[in-house]
């Protein structure tokens, strides 16, 4: 028994040295093998912390991958002797986004030197930016401008749906839906076929957008409506048929440019050359005056001058971001002056036209924005002209809500156009920003 003991001893023994032996060997491995490792890292240590050391350097001109990237330039300095309306209004685009309240002001500094004075109401302009980052409106857009002096007294872009998007959007182009009508109904009275009061016949429901559904069949029982309540209802079969069968293809064209549409708009400016393609058949021309062509495209800020056209008699004015521009010396090197741009229409079809688009308001489609529960107006002593689109989309997809307006009627101080772009969940109508905008104005 004491053998076997003797035995199992010694080959504890032999298996105790063979493991110290291995682990002898393993040990000399990893020294072995760490050797070269400290030495690559006694010299790959250092330029980290070389490169680290200069990160902030290296982050301000960009890796060799990224100079060869485009990179946003920063605004070119624009000479501030010789500014005529056009070239300031691009001046003070290009400033606007740093632009900051000052002495009761709105100004903002430019890269050679000197400032910009906007012209800008900063009540109106607090009110509908509130509005509209209250209710995460989606895509938000207004402008407003004095019809007599063509002054910017608000521009505001917001969205809550894709960051950046905000940046120059007033400037672009949107499908211009019902606020088309205008231009039918100005085409109409200026050629002196219908007047404000006229009746006119029509099929189809209000809102139909097929015009096989619109012409009037005689001895059938046709609807009849004034051309002013049609305005204010925006009775897209009355629009379609006063375009396609008493306008027609070419007149309509013909004071869609005396808009402004289809031409640089605003020379040396930003804004966008508005839209409208030329009808091919009948049924296109209809859709055309009633304001379903979704190519017939405007800006905000063509909108408003729209509207203000309207307001000022017929004559559309140019606008002005700027109220005053001073160079690095403090001295005043530009000052915003009325210029007539264009004369749209005769003072006779603005104040007709007027007559129509105040039904808007009154009884058409924005009197719930506009009166109480009660059927009280909540801006009882300022009477408003006004015309509401609709439609949707695709740049931003959602659906479009249009509101254009100027007021008072009887001496009109403001002329606006709101877009909201709603998506799935409607936020806010265009025609709620506008009656904000509006009390925000007359307060």
């Amino acid at each position: 028994m004491q053998d076997f003991k003797d035995i199992d001893k010694e080959k504890s023994k032999r298996r105790f040295l063979r493991a110290k032996e291995q682990d002898g060997r393993n040990t000399f491995r990893q020294i072995k093998e760490t050797k070269p490792q400290k030495k690559r890292l006694k010299y790959i240590l250092p330029a980290i912390a070389l490169l680290l050391a200069g990160y902030p350097i290296i982050s301000l001109f960009g890796s060799p991958r990224a100079k060869s990237a485009p990179t946003a330039a920063k605004p070119a300095a624009v000479s501030l002797s010789k500014l005529d309306q056009g070239s300031a209004f691009k001046l003070a685009a290009g400033a606007y986004s740093s632009a900051r309240v000052q002495n009761g002001k709105l100004s903002a500094p430019l890269p050679q030197g000197g400032e910009v004075i906007y012209s800008i109401d900063a009540e109106v302009q607090q009110k509908v930016a509130k509005l509209f980052a209250d209710y995460k409106v989606p895509y938000g857009l207004f402008v407003a401008m004095d019809p007599k002096t063509g002054r910017i007294l608000a521009a505001v872009s917001h969205s809550a749906s894709r960051p950046g998007w905000e940046k120059d959007a007033n400037y672009h182009l949107y499908p211009m839906a019902s606020l088309f009508k205008i231009v039918t109904a100005t085409a109409a009275l200026e050629e002196k076929k219908v007047g404000p009061q006229t009746p006119f016949a029509f099929n189809g429901k209000l809102t139909s957008e097929s015009p096989k559904y619109w012409r009037v069949k005689p001895g059938r029982g046709n609807q009849t409506m004034p051309l002013s309540l049609a305005m204010g209802k925006s009775v897209n079969p009355v629009y379609g048929r006063l375009a396609g069968e008493v306008v027609g293809r070419d007149p309509l064209l013909l004071y869609a440019g005396r808009y402004g549409f289809n031409q640089p708009m605003f020379p040396s400016s930003p804004i966008a050359a508005s839209t409208a393609p030329a009808p091919g058949t009948i049924d296109e021309l209809m859709r055309m005056g009633a304001g379903l062509n979704r190519e017939v495209k405007i800006s905000p800020f063509h909108a408003a001058a729209i509207m203000a056209s309207v307001a000022n008699g017929g004559v559309m004015m140019a606008p002005s971001l700027a109220s005053e521009i001073r160079d690095a010396k403090g001295s005043v090197v530009f000052t915003q002056k009325p210029q007539p741009l264009r004369t749209v229409m005769t003072p006779q079809t603005a104040q007709s036209l007027a007559q129509m688009l105040a039904t808007t308001v009154e009884s058409g489609t924005s009197r719930r924005a506009f009166h109480d529960r009660r059927g009280r107006r909540m801006l009882a002593s300022v009477r408003i002209a006004a015309k509401t689109g609709s439609i949707d989309g695709t740049d931003p997809a959602g659906h479009y809500s249009w509101f254009a307006a100027y007021a008072p009627m009887e001496d009109p101080q403001i002329a606006l156009a709101a877009l909201v772009i709603n998506e799935n969940k409607w936020r806010i109508k265009a025609t709620t920003v506008g009656e904000q905008a509006l009390e925000a104005f007359f307060r």
